[in-house]
């Protein structure tokens, strides 16, 4: 497509796709709260250490998708939410890591260890109550490749 050489009136979708619904994998269960990825086929499980995942955000609702993939859709939400830093000290995230990656070690946890995981988001903050993380934002694999290997 040729550049724009007047105005347009590009569509904004409501609410800026802060919920969005996504098909979960067959004999899935995804847990409210959770950390919810998309795996290699696009469908909807929970944050786990693993390749090739594409995190989306914080489950809206319990889903328990006994059929066959695709078969239930849950609600997830995109945004910043705070799940648990790593009880492993040596991937432990830091004020270091504010504004870069952080990868998903389970459907609640975030670690700073890349190997072998998938990027969860990225770090907004870091406190007591566990890692701000700002989910369903791309993050350019140059980018993710760069920090807590």
């Amino acid at each position: 497509m040729a550049k724009l050489t007047d105005v347009r009136d590009t569509p904004e979708i409501a609410n800026g796709a802060k919920v969005i619904a996504v098909p979960v994998k067959g004999g899935t269960t995804i847990y409210q709260g959770a950390l919810v990825a998309l795996d290699a086929s696009g469908y909807a499980i929970p944050g786990k250490k693993a390749e090739s995942l594409t995190a989306v955000g914080r489950a809206e609702e319990t889903v328990t998708n006994t059929g066959a993939d695709g078969e239930l859709v849950i609600r997830v939400a995109r945004g910043v939410f705070v799940f648990d830093n790593t009880a492993t000290a040596a991937n432990k995230i830091t004020a270091a890591h504010v504004l870069k990656p952080c990868y998903m070690e389970d459907d609640h946890t975030v670690t700073a260890l890349a190997t072998g995981a998938s990027v969860a988001g990225t770090v907004i903050r870091v406190d007591d109550e566990g890692v701000a993380v700002e989910c369903g934002g791309y993050i350019p694999a140059a980018a993710a490749a760069g920090v807590g290997g």
